[in-house]
């Protein structure tokens, strides 16, 4: 099965009307039968569409004089928002699972404000304004608002943890979560996208504790969305982190190939694009060259954008990477690989990919990874690696397989394979 990225008018229109430019006819693709997907893995946070006035009871300033209260024992305000808390501990969301149409399907571990403060009663967290951070907002209907905030419960020691796993609740690795993700329920795709937002602010917290100009102590404010230094004779406001990070399918138009290369972190018989990190001082396309030059030798000319997606998966200390897509077209061929960098690097046909496309078999995965989920929450953990997963039907090894639908550089290929690329270049190439 292959899957497909179905580009939104509104994304083309807003790249093609820049100021300097006329105003061009927005390039029409046509929708694909297997297009799962509305948006990249991560992106499409439902709690996160709009920014509330601070006026609004669910708006951060508001939210946050309500938990005060909540905090002293007043649960008598007026027409107060519905709290529910997500905890994390060592970058793990509390998730449970339930079964629908007797498939597994995981959904987040959200508690109530009562029972969290129970759980955490005797432990070494304390439910307080300095541990909790504001995740987003929605409505139930007829005037009632939730508000979404997030903890980390690492400090609170195994005793929560078994706790919570007597309620068939456990804390799982976010990865997994992705591959467990069922991408045609909307519903659980946007779960994804809270946990990774709300992982990416908790670790961001983690490494961010003291003031990088004055070394003070760095507090929470805005409901834990900003930080600032404690040091009177400072007070340096820190907001959240962004690495981007460019990842790119470079192509060689006229032999019809990809160039693909592998990480020796890459499970058995991965491929995916090249990526890298932006530098100080250099825009977008100048990062596409440098890196695709860097590990590969190639040169490239000209440089087209695609898309963007969080990527909150990274290292620790990275919490927030933002994966910025692109197609490059190689000016040069002959590959000479960085193996500081890259274990190979390859140019391959676009037949060879379609079939690694078509034989890494991503449903099945998916279903693997929640089923494992499932035996987590009820206190059976397997040890067998999601990698396995990627076989042929006749129980083969693949000879070749791409990252998974969940992975932006999915969306890039399979655009290039199925000919939605050359019409989105072509789009661009008067500008």
């Amino acid at each position: 099965m292959i899957f497909l990225l179905s580009f939104t008018n509104s994304a083309a229109t807003h790249l093609v009307s820049l100021s300097k430019f006329p105003i061009l006819r927005t390039p029409q693709f046509s929708t694909m039968s297997t297009n799962f997907f509305k948006s990249h893995a991560f992106a499409g946070n439902p709690i996160k569409l709009r920014t509330p006035k601070p006026t609004d009871p669910f708006s951060p300033p508001s939210a946050l004089k309500t938990l005060k209260n909540l905090l002293l024992g007043n649960t008598h305000e007026p027409h107060s928002p519905n709290f529910k808390i997500l905890p994390f501990r060592k970058g793990r969301p509390l998730a449970g699972s339930v079964r629908d149409s007797n498939e597994p399907n995981w959904h987040l571990g959200w508690l109530s404000f009562g029972d969290c403060k129970a759980f955490l009663e005797n432990s070494e967290v304390n439910l307080s304004e300095d541990t909790l951070v504001y995740l987003g907002s929605d409505s139930e209907g007829d005037g009632v608002y939730v508000v979404y905030w997030g903890i980390d419960v690492t400090e609170a020691g195994n005793g929560l943890v078994k706790e919570l796993g007597g309620n068939q609740f456990c804390f799982v690795e976010l990865r997994t979560l992705m591959v467990a993700t069922d991408w045609e329920n909307a519903s659980s795709m946007g779960q994804l996208a809270i946990a990774g937002h709300a992982r990416s602010l908790l670790e961001w917290h983690t490494v961010s504790r003291f003031c990088g100009f004055c070394g003070g102590k760095n507090i929470l404010i805005d409901a834990g969305r900003r930080k600032q230094c404690s040091n009177e004779l400072c007070k340096k406001k820190i907001y959240p982190r962004v690495d981007p990070v460019v990842i790119m399918l470079v192509i060689d138009k006229e032999n019809d190939r990809a160039l693909l290369s592998r990480q020796s972190r890459f499970v058995l018989r991965m491929w995916s694009c090249l990526a890298g990190f932006m530098e100080p001082g250099e825009s977008l396309e100048e990062a596409v060259r440098r890196e695709t030059w860097e590990e590969t030798g190639i040169e490239v000319g000209q440089v087209v954008y695609h898309s963007s997606q969080p990527w909150p998966v990274g290292p620790s200390s990275m919490p927030c990477q933002l994966m910025v897509g692109f197609f490059a077209y190689a000016k040069s061929l002959d590959i000479n690989v960085d193996k500081e960098e890259l274990e190979d690097a390859k140019w391959h046909s676009r037949e060879d990919v379609k079939k690694a496309l078509t034989i890494a078999e991503y449903k099945k995965a998916q279903r693997t990874a929640a089923g494992k989920v499932d035996q987590m929450c009820k206190g059976v953990e397997r040890g067998q690696s999601l990698s396995s997963d990627f076989n042929v039907e006749s129980g083969e090894l693949a000879p070749m397989f791409i990252p998974g639908p969940f992975a932006i550089a999915n969306h890039l290929i399979s655009s290039w394979v199925n000919g939605i690329e050359s019409q989105l270049a072509s789009s661009f190439s008067n500008l």
